[in-house]
């Protein structure tokens, strides 16, 4: 399996956390309170069609909303292709860790 880039890690990640409440807005928002990293719409819808290309992710249509005048939201879901490429991260990050526990650096 192909290594996923950070970005896309914590896109993903955000997703599996919003379950059913993963559109662009909350994306963004929820990159930014766990990650602090603040992602510009267009890279973070750029990234969002590049996992659906991968087929890491899913668009959903929502119901059109009044307070959109009548449009509908795009939800992103994970496929289970998405979830284990996050399960590999996840263990590629435990054996990369393996044993340091308290990372220190000695000064010069």
């Amino acid at each position: 399996m192909k290594e996923l880039s950070k970005a896309e890690e914590m896109i993903l990640l955000a997703i599996y956390r919003l379950k059913n409440n993963a559109y662009g807005v909350t994306i963004r928002q929820k990159i930014l309170e766990t990650a602090d990293k603040d992602y510009t719409y267009g890279t973070l819808y750029g990234l969002l069609e590049q996992l659906v290309r991968k087929d890491y992710v899913i668009r959903v249509k929502g119901e059109p909303t009044s307070e959109r005048g009548g449009r509908s939201k795009t939800f992103y879901r994970l496929t289970k292709t998405g979830v284990e490429a996050l399960k590999h991260a996840q263990e590629m990050h435990r054996l990369v860790w393996k044993g340091i526990t308290n990372l220190k650096f000695n000064n010069p």
